[in-house]
C-alpha cells in the first residue's frame, strides 16, 4: 500500500542563542513557549483525514526525534508531505534535500511555501500553494501514476463545508496524548493588517459550519474526554453574520478553549456573555503597536483608556485576556517602548505576548520594507522568529531596538510581573463556572 509521511516543522524558534537563553529564562515566556510546543499540526492532521483508498500515513514532528530522516524512512514512504513556518523553512528545505538522496519525493506547503513557491521548488519535488485540502488528493493520485507536478495551486479557495475529519489519533505520539488540541472554526480574517499573512495568503475569510465543528469535537472527545482546545482561527468572532450556532456547539461540548479575537467584542456584552458560556477561558487580543497604526487594522486601533476598559469588560466575564503587542513598528522609540511597559504594568491583563515586528513573506509589510531597501536578512529565514530584528527601524538603530526589546521583556516578564498576572488570572477564572479548581490556581 502507498504511504505518505506527514512532517511538521513548526516548533518555536529564536535565531540567536543569547535571545533564546534570555527569553526562556523568563517564566511568562517559557510557559507560553511550552504551550505552543504542545500543539500538534492541525493542517497535517486534517490532510491525513482525506487519504485515498489503500493509502497509509504516519505523523512526525521535527522536534520529537534525534533522527527524523531515519524515523521517516522506516515507513518506506512513497511521498513525504512537509509543513513549515518561515523560521523553520531552511530546516525543512534541508530535510527535503535529505529525502532526495533516498529518491523519496517531497511536497511542501504552508504559509511560507505559499508566499515563496519559486524558492520552495528549488528544494522540494512539489509545492502546494494555498489550501492544502484543495490539492492533496490530486497530489496523491499523481504520485500513484508517477506524474507529480512541481506546483499545485487551486483555482478557488477550499470550502470549509467540505472539511475532512482530522486524524486526531495520530498526535498521540508513543501513546501520550497532547496536553492541548487544536480545531479550526474559520480561516482567514476580514481585516487585512499590514503585518499579517494569514488574512490573505490562503484566500478570503471563510467559516466552518457548526455541524462540522460538532462532529470534530465528538471525535476528539473519544480520545480525550476533557480536552483543552486552542482554536486555530485567525480572528474567531470577526466577520460571521451569526456566531450563535457555533457557540451553542462549543457550549454543548462542555470544553475549555483558548482563541484569538478582536478586543472589540468587549463592546458587545450579549455576545461576550455567550462566548463565556460556551467555554472560552482565554482570548489573545491583538493591541499591536503603541506608536503606529498598521494599515488594514480598520477601527482596531484605539486610545489606551478604551482598551483598558475592554480588558476589564472581558475579564469580568471570567475570560482571561492575553494582550498581544508588536514592538518595532515605524515610529517606535525608546520613549514609546517605555510607555508600553508602563501600560502593561498598570493594566489588568492576565497574560501578555510581546514580539518584534516581523515582515513575513507575502505580507504587505514585507513588500513595503523590501521596496524601500529596509530588509536586512532577506532569505535568512532562520532569523524570522518574532524575536530577532530583520529590518532597519525608521527611528532607532538595530542595536537600540534589540536592547529596547530585551529591556521590555525583562520589565514585563520578571518574577513580579509574572506573579501579578497569575493573580489576575486566578481572580478572572474564579468568575468562570466552566473552570475547575485545578485550572483556576495554575
Amino acid at each position: 500500500m502507498p504511504h505518505v509521511a506527514l512532517v511538521t516543522f513548526s516548533e518555536l524558534r529564536v535565531g540567536t542563542k543569547a535571545a533564546y537563553e534570555f527569553g526562556m529564562s523568563l517564566p511568562g515566556l517559557q510557559k507560553r513557549a511550552e504551550a505552543i510546543g504542545q500543539l500538534p499540526s492541525l493542517g497535517l492532521l486534517t490532510l491525513s483525514g482525506m487519504l485515498l483508498p489503500d493509502w497509509t500515513c504516519s505523523y512526525h514532528e521535527s522536534s520529537s526525534t534525534d533522527d527524523l530522516v531515519a524515523d521517516v524512512l522506516v515507513h518506506q514512504p512513497d511521498l513525504v508531505a512537509v509543513s513549515c513556518l518561515t523560521a523553520s523553512a531552511l530546516s525543512a528545505y534541508e530535510f527535503c534535500g535529505q529525502m532526495r538522496q533516498y529518491n523519496v519525493p517531497t511536497v511542501i506547503g504552508g504559509l511560507h511555501a505559499s508566499a515563496m513557491p519559486d524558492e520552495a521548488m528549488m528544494h522540494a519535488t512539489a509545492v502546494c500553494v494555498g489550501d492544502g485540502e484543495a490539492s492533496f488528493r490530486r497530489i496523491l493520485l499523481d504520485v500513484e501514476h508517477d506524474q507529480l507536478r512541481p506546483l499545485y495551486q487551486p483555482s478557488t479557495p477550499f470550502d470549509l463545508s467540505d472539511s475532512p475529519m482530522p486524524r486526531f489519533d495520530l498526535a498521540k505520539s508513543g501513546g501520550n496524548r497532547p496536553q492541548r488540541w487544536t480545531i479550526q472554526t474559520q480561516r482567514g480574517c476580514p481585516l487585512a493588517c499590514e503585518f499579517c499573512g494569514a488574512s490573505r495568503l490562503l484566500g478570503p475569510a471563510r467559516f466552518k459550519p457548526a455541524s462540522r465543528i460538532a462532529r470534530e469535537l465528538d471525535v476528539l472527545k473519544t480520545i480525550d474526554d476533557s480536552p483543552w482546545i486552542e482554536l486555530a482561527d485567525d480572528n474567531t468572532f470577526a466577520g460571521r453574520n451569526n456566531n450563535e450556532a457555533m457557540l451553542e456547539v462549543l457550549q454543548d461540548a462542555n470544553i475549555k478553549y483558548f482563541t484569538e479575537s478582536d478586543w472589540r467584542i468587549a463592546e458587545h456584552p450579549k455576545l461576550l456573555k455567550k462566548i463565556a458560556d460556551s467555554g472560552c477561558v482565554q482570548i489573545l487580543a491583538g493591541f499591536e503597536s503603541i506608536p503606529f497604526r498598521y494599515p488594514g487594522m480598520g477601527r482596531k486601533h484605539a486610545e489606551l483608556t478604551r482598551i483598558q476598559d475592554a480588558i476589564a469588560q472581558i475579564q469580568d466575564f471570567g475570560i482571561a485576556v492575553n494582550g498581544c503587542f508588536i514592538l518595532g513598528a515605524d515610529g517606535e522609540t525608546n520613549d514609546s517602548i517605555d510607555r508600553l511597559v508602563e501600560f502593561v504594568a498598570s493594566s489588568q491583563l492576565s497574560e501578555v505576548q510581546i514580539t518584534l515586528q516581523t515582515p513575513f513573506p507575502g505580507t504587505a509589510l514585507y513588500n513595503r520594507l523590501q521596496k524601500t531597501g529596509r530588509l536586512l536578512k532577506n532569505e535568512n529565514w532562520d532569523a524570522y522568529t518574532l524575536f530577532d530584528v530583520v529590518y532597519q527601524p525608521d527611528q532607532m538603530t538595530v542595536a537600540d531596538l534589540e536592547a529596547g526589546f530585551q529591556r521590555a521583556l525583562h520589565s514585563i516578564f520578571d518574577a513580579a510581573g509574572h506573579r501579578q498576572r497569575q493573580k489576575m488570572r486566578r481572580q478572572t477564572w474564579a468568575k468562570n463556572p466552566r473552570l475547575n479548581k485545578r485550572l483556576a490556581v495554575e
